[in-house]
């Protein structure tokens, strides 16, 4: 069997457009909420975690909803493409509203401000669980590991584009000392990248055509298929594989829990405990960003060969040793050096095969019909975990230690090895080319 390499790039150019955006919208909203409507910390952070607390009901949703949608353009595509229509049209109106703000400010510009800014966010959870449901919908089980590599490399693609764009249009000499920083042609040329994307994607993919063909792969071996029909056409999961994906979805929460406390926290970190500005603490999270960028193909090819669940533990083993690392040459120097960056780029490593094979092993376990219902699984437990960790880790640092961040996010992360232990299902291992023959085709 051989990947389409070609046809998942293109698949993973909605994922990409949605890395682009969620990357401008971390950097530049904080800034325009604080600086120009001059909100205090709290209620500024209050706005940015919204986004992760509706993805807790909107991504499940939609991503069930998209499993039950029959149209000409297939079940995805018609939430990918008129929610980046709506997220272009929306997102281009709020750098209007901060300009027109910042020149005669009101309560009423405000409101608007925040009202839009909420319907873009509603309407960036309408479509994100469908665009990442597209590749498994057209990519047969044994292949979802590579794809979802590449898949995680296009949204990586994504950001990097956001940030070159950023540098270009914004260096420091351009905007020191402004009162006020113009941000519209930026959330131009971001949404501009966002329709090109995903206009390429509609009109390169066919999904109704590709689906199908997904399907008679399904039919044609039935001994890859975890979820039986109940006799209503209703999948239905057998004990023992409902088991395993509790303990995945358990799994997944816990290394996001751990993870995402050190992203949240480090620069931060950094400076109260070891006296170092911001720039140095970017360099390790960038070098971390850099190792799972360099990572996600070989872990892909990695995966196929010894099994997703091995590579996710070995993840986990290796991203545990790295933050024990972390704190102990974090608390013993007080300048960041070469070996730090060797352990970030490390962690970089770790995350990937984690992540590269986690989304896949949850889909594995149901049928072509609950792709999407199976992908606002996996949302559901990452994101709630994305709820959790900030305040769990940040109350810890302010009344324990700072120092508690490392021990913390790695107590987390090694328990998750404990409950993937108990995973029996999902890791699918290719089989000899003779009982995939008939599938090829479909690749060339």
């Amino acid at each position: 069997m051989k990947p389409n390499n070609k046809r998942t790039v293109l698949v993973g150019l909605a994922f990409l457009s949605i890395c682009a955006f969620w990357q401008m919208y971390d950097n530049i909203i904080p800034p325009i909420l604080t600086n120009t409507f001059h909100m205090d910390e709290t209620f500024s952070g209050m706005i940015m975690a919204a986004d992760n607390v509706l993805a807790l009901f909107l991504l499940p949703f939609f991503g069930a909803l998209s499993d039950r949608t029959h149209s000409k353009i297939g079940r995805r595509m018609p939430y990918i493409v008129f929610g980046t229509l709506g997220a272009v049209l929306l997102m281009n109106l709020l750098p209007m509203l901060d300009n027109s703000y910042a020149g005669a400010p009101s309560g009423g510009k405000l409101a608007a401000f925040v009202v839009i800014l909420g319907l873009l966010l509603v309407t960036m959870g309408t479509y994100r669980s469908p665009a990442v449901a597209l590749m498994p919908d057209v990519t047969p089980k044994p292949l979802r590991s590579k794809a979802n590599a590449i898949i995680n490399l296009m949204g990586a693609v994504g950001g990097i584009i956001y940030l070159a764009v950023a540098a270009v249009m914004y260096p420091n000499a351009k905007v020191q000392g402004l009162a006020h920083v113009n941000y519209q042609p930026l959330f131009l040329t971001v949404s501009a990248l966002m329709a090109a994307s995903v206009l390429i994607l509609y009109l390169t993919i066919r999904e109704p055509k590709l689906a199908e063909e997904e399907r008679a792969y399904e039919s044609a071996h039935p001994e890859q298929q975890l979820a039986e029909d109940d006799g209503s056409g209703d999948a239905v999961l057998p004990k023992e594989v409902k088991r395993s994906l509790a303990f995945l979805l358990l799994s997944i929460a816990l290394w996001f829990i751990g993870y995402n406390a050190v992203t949240t926290w480090f620069t931060t970190y950094a400076g109260r405990v070891m006296g170092q500005g911001i720039g140095g603490a970017s360099k390790c999270l960038l070098i971390a960003t850099g190792g799972a960028i360099l990572s996600y193909i070989p872990i892909g090819v990695i995966a196929s060969r010894i099994g997703r669940k091995k590579t996710i533990r070995g993840g986990i083993v290796l991203l545990t040793a790295c933050f024990l690392g972390g704190y102990f040459l974090t608390t013993r120097f007080h300048e960041i050096n070469a070996v730090m960056f060797a352990v970030f780029a490390l962690v970089g490593l770790a995350w990937a095969a984690i992540n590269v094979n986690s989304l896949p092993m949850v889909v594995e376990m149901c049928k072509g019909s609950d792709i999407g219902k199976f992908t606002g699984y996996y949302y559901t437990f990452s994101m709630a975990a994305q709820v959790i960790t900030p305040i769990l880790s940040g109350w810890l640092l302010k009344h324990v230690s700072y120092t508690t961040l490392f021990p913390y996010a790695a107590l987390f992360v090694a328990c998750s090895f404990v409950t993937m232990s108990f995973v029996r299902h999902g890791d699918a291992k290719v089989e000899a080319k003779r009982g995939l023959e008939a599938f090829e085709a479909m690749d060339e």
